[in-house]
């Protein structure tokens, strides 16, 4: 049986080889990521992840699938995945000398089906940031394809003040809850 990886984002595929888990394949989740109305952000995140598990798995019934989603949230309104440098800009100034939250999803389902997901919560403070320091930053294209606008991996970690709780989750998939539901669902990454 198969690892299959539910998602196209290469930091999810880096996180998991990071602990020793190299999925047999990646399959891009058919997934319409638009929040539901009056939706909270850690709703969102855990339905997200079921729902690619869910599509990917349709696709692969007798494998192992895991799935992640990564959802922020400042200041009561959840912050999008950037597709442009605008959408970056409007992030990086919301998230400017406030905590915002880091909501993580993730969804393993195995080859019989049984469904095992976890919400993890991470709490990211950012310093004040300069006009300058987020005009180079959007000019640095880092932030587009990133929930929020930014990445703890990269260039942004400079802003960055405090953070509670699981890095990688910032990053896009917390890898202890991640390894802890691969090996509940019976999935053994060395056979």
């Amino acid at each position: 049986m198969k690892l299959i990886l539910a998602s196209t984002s290469p930091r999810r595929l880096e996180l998991l080889k990071q602990i020793g888990i190299t999925p047999d394949a990646v399959s891009a989740p058919d997934c319409d990521e638009t929040p539901l109305k009056n939706e909270k952000p850690e709703a969102l995140a855990l339905r997200l992840a079921i729902a690619k598990a869910q599509a990917v798995h349709q696709k692969f019934p007798n494998d192992f699938v895991i799935a992640g989603d990564t959802v922020v949230d400042a200041r009561a309104k959840i912050l999008p995945k950037c597709a442009d440098d605008a959408q970056v800009h409007a992030c990086l100034k919301k998230l400017s000398g406030c905590r915002h939250r880091v909501y993580g999803g993730v969804c393993v389902i195995n080859p019989s089906g049984k469904q095992f997901t976890r919400l993890v919560i991470s709490t990211v403070a950012f310093k004040r940031l300069s006009s300058t320091e987020i005009e180079r930053y959007v000019a640095s294209g880092e932030g587009v394809g990133k929930a929020g606008g930014y990445a703890l991996q990269g260039a942004a970690a400079a802003f960055i003040r405090f953070l509670s709780g699981s890095p990688s989750n910032v990053i896009g998939l917390p890898l202890h809850e991640a390894a802890q539901l691969l090996q509940g669902s019976g999935y053994d990454p060395h056979p």
